[in-house]
């Protein structure tokens, strides 16, 4: 099984174009992130990203994040449209929040805007709420 740290030798890269394109846009929405009954982001500043048919995703800056309530996680993942993903855990989530934030820290430059954004995922969080 691989760690995510093998050379990049063996991965392959995709553009994104029209049979999956990808789409980064500034959300003019205050978007909160709940975990717990704590709040672990909240942001006028979040990124909406839509890739091919799946759902948006929200990216949040992690200047946004209360990176205090995050505990970094060995698990990585790999998407040839953008890179290396990390991931990080929100210890007051318990069980259900491990691994529940991922990041690209080097993103390949189609996505270049989301470097240094954390995303959640919605069913490892009690809340992400879009607030006028």
């Amino acid at each position: 099984m691989s760690t995510g740290n093998t050379p990049n030798t063996t991965k392959t890269v995709k553009i994104p174009g029209p049979d999956h394109p990808i789409t980064i846009e500034p959300n003019p929405s205050r978007v909160v992130v709940t975990v717990a009954g704590r709040i672990i982001a909240d942001t006028r500043a979040a990124l909406t990203l839509r890739e091919a048919k799946y759902p948006p995703v929200f990216y949040i800056p992690r200047k946004d994040v209360d990176m205090t309530q995050l505990q970094r996680t060995a698990h990585s993942t790999y998407c040839p449209y953008k890179g290396d993903a990390s991931y990080f855990s929100i210890p007051a989530g318990g069980e259900r929040s491990v691994n529940a934030i991922w990041t690209y820290e080097s993103p390949y430059p189609a996505v270049e805007p989301i470097r240094e954004y954390l995303a959640f995922y919605t069913d490892r969080v009690d809340s992400i709420e879009e607030r006028g």
